[in-house]
């Protein structure tokens, strides 16, 4: 059984195109074309399945149309709609970090390379202009812009953000 952290994001299921089972997508990463990825994994009623990919080939530079094994009509690909796509960490390393949606990053550790330790990250908050990791601090939240300006390293496998953040962001 596939779990959660074994694979990222890299897209979502737009909605089924013509008769025959295709459907469009929306990627961040195409990873997918770059490393030849057999198959794609959808979470359906909470289970991660993989689909192996039949064919796909590019509409624009952030949007596709897959066909999956066993995916042949318009009705079966109606309930696809809405789905993030994810792709097996083993192809995390040929992804460039700005190309993973900022959600993935939930759970992470965030180490600072003077004060330690800050905390798990809890949410992202893009509501703003600059997005922000949300970290629960006791009873209080701390939050810490997201940016390559900051991060110095992410370790991938044992989810940990090391940042550099500027001397007096965290008394704000």
């Amino acid at each position: 059984m596939i779990s959660k952290d074994e694979v990222f994001p890299i897209g979502q299921i737009i909605k089924p195109h013509g008769v025959h089972g295709e459907m469009s997508f929306a990627f961040t990463s195409d990873v997918f074309d770059s490393e030849d990825v057999p198959y794609f994994v959808f979470e359906i009623q909470g289970i991660l399945v993989p689909f192996y990919i039949t064919e796909y080939r590019f509409k624009t530079n952030a949007t596709a149309l897959v066909k999956l094994d066993d995916i042949t009509t318009d009705e079966q690909a109606r309930p696809f709609s809405g789905l993030t796509i994810y792709v097996s960490n083993e192809f995390l390393e040929k992804v460039e970090d700005a190309e993973i949606e900022l959600d993935y990053f939930v759970g992470f550790q965030l180490i600072d390379e003077n004060a330690g330790t800050l905390g798990l990250i809890k949410e992202v908050d893009q509501t703003t202009e600059n997005a922000l990791f949300v970290i629960d601090k006791s009873n209080d939240e701390l939050l810490i812009p997201v940016g390559d300006d900051y991060i110095q390293n992410i370790d991938h496998k044992k989810k940990i953000i090391q940042v550099r953040l500027p001397e007096g962001l965290l008394d704000l």
